[in-house]
């Protein structure tokens, strides 16, 4: 039987020309999001005012890809690698004139080298013309500039005749449409070997090159919008964030302040001297408070906080109350919510042992399990039934503010759990994640 050989199939000219196009489109969309993924390279995209320095990180960041293409293309006839027009001409409209110009003058450094000696001027002008329509066009006009301007066109078109004034989209699309038609005609002039361009017969196909210069143009930009807007969502978010602590952390300050105070002011006709000593060290605290601005301290600072509360509760309560630390000596750098524990405290003292007859004592506990840090309060006081616990955690300024503030800050890799028996006592229990060192939030 014999055997019949199949003629290889190969691409026409304008299949070929289309594939090219494609991957043209591809390779842009791909560089633009590797340069975006950059913490430095979307700085400069965030911020319209720039130093040289960072002109200078943005020309070689963008342009030395770009060279390289070029490179690709004149060594492994790699068409679809060459974005000369559209590299300049977006550098210019993102960075400025000079910027554009020197993106521009590094791209077509391999082409002169190769022959191709109107490729200089030209990728240097495209790079001035980007930068000359950044300083005409509102900034955020640029921003606006997508891949689907193509849908809204008409729009543009008609308020731009209505308004007698120009429409920026528009004339964003017309300025690397102008350039894309300026360069097939220098090469059908000069030829493709002073002047690289992608031609064809085919009228179609011509205006399928001329439209890729635009998506080539307008898809980074597109791009890079979407990075500059996730920046601003996550600063607002920040932002959000330390706000909310602040207002949790402000509710715990005045809610202390009116238990002590009326405490002090219970004790100023029977027993002036100590209401005194309570006012001054009263006074000793609010300092430190309102000196601090942290949103996290270690857990030895919040220790030593809780240290000067506990100096004012001994004071009012004297001998009847009792404070004991258990604490692991490898948790005193842990990182903790500031007045995280004060409140805890001041809940013992207040629902436990201060309706208690007799002497009563608490219990500060913390040690590391798990990669976690775990942090005990348990005082010996009266305690509650098992059907207010629920009520108990909902209610007052207290247990809500630490939970809520735990929830905030760490969301579900923190628990708060409280146990208490009538006449025996209150745990509370605190498991943050183990961090020995945080960046600090500030309001």
């Amino acid at each position: 039987m014999a055997t019949v050989l199949e003629t290889p199939a190969f691409l026409s000219h304008d299949q070929s020309l289309l594939t090219t196009l494609i991957v043209k489109l591809a390779v842009m969309a791909v560089l633009a999001t590797m340069l975006a993924r950059f913490r430095q390279f979307r700085h400069i995209l965030i911020f319209e005012r720039r130093n040289w320095q960072d002109r200078l990180v943005f020309t070689l960041a963008f342009g030395l890809p770009l060279m390289a293409g070029v490179t690709a293309r004149l060594l492994l006839n790699y068409n679809a690698a060459d974005l000369t027009l559209e590299g300049a001409f977006l550098a210019g409209l993102i960075a400025g004139p000079y910027s554009g110009a020197m993106v521009g003058a590094l791209v077509a450094s391999p082409a002169v080298m190769g022959g191709e000696f109107i490729a200089l001027p030209f990728a240097v002008g495209c790079g001035f013309a980007g930068g000359g329509l950044r300083e005409a066009c509102p900034k955020e006009a640029i921003w606006q500039f997508t891949p689907f301007v193509f849908v809204d066109l008409g729009k543009h078109l008609w308020h731009a005749v209505r308004r007698l004034e120009p429409n920026w989209q528009f004339v964003l699309l017309a300025a690397p449409v102008g350039l894309e038609l300026l360069r097939q005609g220098l090469g059908y002039r000069f030829g493709a070997q002073r002047l690289f361009y992608l031609n064809s017969p085919s009228v179609w196909m011509t205006v399928l090159v001329v439209l890729a210069a635009v998506l080539a143009v307008a898809t980074p930009i597109k791009i890079w919008n979407s990075a500059r807007i996730e920046h601003r969502l996550q600063e607002q978010e920040k932002l959000l964030l330390a706000a909310k602590i602040e207002a949790l952390k402000s509710q715990i300050n005045p809610h202390f302040l009116f238990n002590t105070l009326a405490s002090i002011s219970s004790l100023i006709r029977s027993q002036p001297e100590t209401a005194r000593t309570l006012i001054i060290k009263l006074s000793g605290l609010l300092r430190r408070l309102i000196r601090s601005h942290q949103h996290f301290v270690t857990l030895r600072e919040e220790l030593e906080a809780i240290d000067e509360y506990l100096d004012i509760e001994v004071v009012r309560f004297g001998s009847k109350l009792r404070v004991q630390k258990e604490i692991s000596a490898d948790t005193m750098e842990l990182i903790v919510p500031s007045m995280l524990l004060q409140p805890l405290v001041e809940n013992s003292i207040k629902h436990g042992l201060a309706r208690k007859i007799g002497p009563g004592s608490i219990v500060i506990r913390s040690w590391r399990d798990n990669g976690r840090g775990v942090i005990e309060i348990e005082d010996d006081g009266t305690g509650f039934l098992l059907d207010r616990l629920n009520q108990t955690m909902s209610s007052g300024i207290g247990l809500a503010n630490v939970r809520e503030r735990l929830r905030v800050i760490y969301g579900a890799t923190s628990q708060l759990t409280l146990t208490s028996e009538p006449g025996v006592g209150t745990r509370v229990r605190i498991e943050l994640p183990e961090i020995v060192a945080v960046e600090q939030i500030t309001a």
